[in-house]
């Protein structure tokens, strides 16, 4: 109830007079663009193409605050917990983990590698008498995997820390980590949160405290006897879907949807059979999510003691059975976004347990030697910054949570 009169205007920069998008258009939900074929649909590579328009639309404004505050809750809650935050170096001289995924750069005549992970330099830390350590750091992927949640640059939210008695207290604040960024975004970015649903509606993300935490065999028991049948339902709704676009006259999404049918029956076929010590697939762990979600009500959840044959070399086996380990996974709405273990602290069985792997130790001498002058058991994980944001507002592309994503097939702008 305010009237404005405007005596003068000043330009301050005047913008081309045609756009190569109009935040309007880019601003739609596929609900109004369902409702109104004649609207513009804006796709992925133009927004990216021109990101710095597209990040003027409300739900990117929204998105790219709450992931601002997903770092200031990391940070918050690990400075109240003792930690103290490292900053770890980019530039190394062998693969982090000793695989094959790393970026080989020049270096003054030589060869030089960006860093797949901090690990070798958290758990180091702890060796310097830190006991408690976090960093925020881009980690680097030469993974050529051109999926929804994969890129070949991201932001790691990492921790490592000591423990008395078992890993499980570094699992348990792990769990509060995540609870508390849950519990603060809710609290904090309430507008930003509605603004993302106005163009992306999703539910909100179901969690307790404690976090349901299930073991590894205890998850695969639930995937073969509720998969099967959810997974049917999931199949049917891709059926009708591919109906309805034929119907519609969209030849071209029906045709996409046989491949997509054809793969979910393939999957479907094996879920019966899965045996305990077998890895679950991306397709496995987004069914379970579904599981999990129908039968435990949550949307968040921890699987523990992975097989050990799935782990890193530096990975603690579970000292009453060998076959399993000590190490963990943490998922929001059937997506990994954390993957942690307690530590080989023990360098000679470091060096036999790399021996028997056929992991060549040499590269990393000074990582192995660090635990010869009285180390701690320790236990820590890595968070993927963009996909805890992305599956927080259940969006369905990583690239939407990375300002300037990087991915096998994008290195502009």
């Amino acid at each position: 109830d305010v009237e404005l009169q405007v005596k003068r205007i000043y330009c301050v920069s005047r913008a081309l007079p045609v756009l190569p998008l109009q935040i309007e258009d880019a601003s739609r939900s596929d609900a109004d663009l369902a409702a109104d074929p004649s609207l513009i649909r804006v796709n992925q590579d133009v927004r990216l193409n021109h990101r710095v328009i597209d990040l003027r639309t409300p739900a990117n404004q929204a998105i790219f605050r709450m992931q601002s505050g997903v770092c200031q809750l990391f940070r918050q809650f690990l400075l109240g917990q003792g930690f103290t935050e490292i900053h770890s170096p980019k530039l190394i001289g062998t693969a982090s983990e000793g695989g094959a995924d790393v970026f080989k750069v020049d270096y003054f005549g030589g060869s030089a590698y960006l860093a797949q992970s901090p690990q070798l330099y958290k758990q180091m830390a702890l060796m310097a008498d830190l006991e408690r350590v976090f960093e925020v750091a881009p980690v680097f992927r030469a993974e050529l995997s051109l999926t929804h949640r994969h890129m070949t640059e991201f932001t790691g939210l990492d921790l490592e820390m000591t423990f008395n008695e078992s890993y499980h207290e570094v699992l348990s604040l792990l769990e509060e980590v995540f609870i508390s960024i849950f519990e603060g975004l809710n609290a904090r970015c309430k507008r930003e949160i509605e603004a993302v649903r106005a163009q992306y509606p999703f539910e909100d993300l179901r969690f307790s405290r404690p976090a349901l935490r299930l073991s590894y065999v205890e998850a695969l028991k639930l995937l073969r006897e509720h998969g099967p049948a959810i997974g049917a339902e999931q199949l049917a709704a891709l059926e009708e879907e591919q109906a309805a676009a034929a119907a519609a006259g969209d030849e071209e999404r029906a045709k996409e949807m046989d491949k997509i049918i054809a793969d979910a029956k393939a999957h479907l076929a094996t879920v019966p059979t899965h045996a305990d010590d077998e890895d679950i697939s991306t397709k496995d762990e987004k069914l379970l999510g579904a599981v999990i979600g129908r039968l435990k009500q949550t949307d968040f959840y921890v699987i523990d003691k992975f097989p050990s044959c799935l782990r890193p070399f530096y990975t603690m086996p579970d000292p009453d059975d060998k076959k399993w380990s000590n190490s963990y996974d943490i998922f929001i709405r059937g997506e990994e976004v954390t993957s942690g273990a307690q530590r080989i602290h023990d360098p000679q069985m470091l060096l036999e347990n790399g021996a028997r792997l056929g992991v060549d130790l040499a590269p990393i001498k000074d990582y192995v030697d660090s635990f010869k002058y009285g180390a701690f058991p320790h236990a820590g994980g890595g968070v993927g910054l963009e996909r805890v944001v992305m599956l927080f507002l259940g969006l369905p592309n990583i690239r939407k949570t990375s300002m300037f994503p990087r991915d096998p097939k994008r290195l502009t702008p």
